[in-house]
C-alpha cells in the first residue's frame, strides 16, 4: 500500500468537477468519482474493518489524538496492524481538510483488512485498505435547543464488543431505524435492565442534580465527545458520577442527554411516552452546552 511520506504528500489528480470532493485512498488524493475499491475488499464481503468520524471546526481538528488512540485500539482489537503512524495520519487528514473547501468538516476514515479471496480466515498477505472522505459538518438543528429530541428504549441485541468501532453496524442501523419508524430520533439501549448508550450516541442523565454516565465497558463505545463532557464537568466542578444507569433511573431522570461528534449534546425531552424535564432542555444541559460551545470557540480560533 502506498503511504504518504513524512514531508510531502502527492497532490490530488485534476478534478473533472471543481465542486466534487476529494477523497484519500491508499496514499492518493482523488476526486470522489475516481476512487474505486475492489468488490473483494473484506470491508465489503465481511464488514471486516474499523472507522472513525472526526469533526473539524474552521479546519481545526477536534481532539485528533483521542480519535487516533481509539482508532489504534479498535485496530488492535480486530488484529489489523495500524497502516500509518500518528504523524502520517495527522498529515494525511490535515491535507484532506485543506484540499476540500468546507470550513467545518466531518472526516470519515475507514481501515479494512484489505483485498483477498473470500475466506473467513485472515489473508496471509496483509495490505489494509485506507479510505478517508470529508463532508460539511452540519450544525445541530436550532430547534433542538428549544424542544429537545424524542427517544425510545429498545433491547440491546448487538454483540458484546461494542467498544470496538467496527464498520459492521447493521444492528445499530436496525435499532436506529426502528426508533425513526416509531417517530423518535434515537434509541436508548437496555441490556439486562441497564441503559448503556444510544444506537448512535453515548448517554448521560441528571439525577438529584448530579450528572451520571455509564462507565466504559465492552457494552458501549468510548465516545470522544463523551470524554470531553466528563472533562468539562470535572473542570466546572459539576457533580459527576460514572456508574450504571438502571431503566428506573433512566425513566425518572431530571434530564437525559445523548452525545456524539455529530449530535454534540442533544437533550432528550420525551422518552417513550413520558415527558422529560417539562418537555424542554434543562438547566444542566444549558450550562454544559455553554461550556461545550466555549471549547469549540477556542478550537476555531486556535
Amino acid at each position: 500500500m502506498k503511504k504518504p511520506s513524512s514531508t510531502l504528500i502527492n497532490e490530488p489528480t485534476t478534478k473533472p468537477n471543481p465542486d466534487e470532493p476529494v477523497v484519500y485512498l491508499n496514499g492518493e488524493y482523488l476526486a470522489l468519482s475516481q476512487a474505486h475499491i475492489s468488490v473483494l475488499d473484506r470491508g465489503f464481503t465481511f464488514g471486516d474493518g474499523v472507522y472513525e468520524v472526526i469533526p473539524a471546526y474552521s479546519k481545526n481538528l477536534f481532539r485528533l489524538q483521542h480519535h487516533l488512540q481509539r482508532l489504534d485500539a479498535s485496530l488492535t482489537a480486530v488484529k489489523i496492524k495500524n497502516p500509518l503512524s500518528a504523524k502520517q495520519w495527522q498529515q494525511s487528514i490535515e491535507q484532506l481538510i485543506d484540499i476540500n473547501a468546507y470550513n467545518d468538516q466531518s472526516i470519515y476514515l475507514q481501515v479494512t483488512r484489505g483485498v483477498a479471496p473470500r475466506d473467513h480466515r485472515f489473508p496471509h498477505q496483509k495490505n489494509p485498505t485506507v479510505f478517508m472522505m470529508t463532508s460539511p459538518q452540519e450544525k445541530p438543528a436550532a430547534e433542538i435547543s428549544i424542544t429537545g429530541i424524542s427517544a425510545i428504549t429498545l433491547n440491546d441485541n448487538r454483540w458484546k464488543n461494542c467498544h470496538i468501532k467496527t464498520i459492521s453496524l447493521l444492528a445499530n442501523v436496525l435499532l436506529r431505524q426502528e426508533a425513526l419508524d416509531k417517530g423518535a430520533e434515537e434509541a436508548i439501549l437496555l441490556s439486562d435492565g441497564y441503559a448503556t448508550e444510544g444506537a448512535a450516541s453515548n448517554l448521560f442523565i441528571v439525577q438529584n442534580d448530579c450528572l451520571i454516565t455509564p462507565p466504559k465497558s465492552p457494552l458501549l463505545l468510548p465516545g470522544i465527545t463523551r470524554d470531553l463532557i466528563v472533562e468539562i464537568a470535572q473542570q466546572q466542578k459539576f457533580c459527576l458520577k460514572e456508574q450504571t444507569i438502571s431503566e428506573t433511573d433512566l425513566l425518572n431522570a431530571q434530564e437525559i442527554w445523548v452525545t456524539s461528534s455529530t449530535k454534540e449534546i442533544a437533550p432528550v425531552t420525551k422518552l417513550n411516552d413520558k415527558i422529560i424535564s417539562n418537555g424542554k432542555p434543562g438547566p444542566h444541559w444549558h450550562k454544559m452546552m455553554q461550556a461545550y460551545q466555549s471549547y469549540k470557540h477556542k478550537l476555531r480560533t486556535h
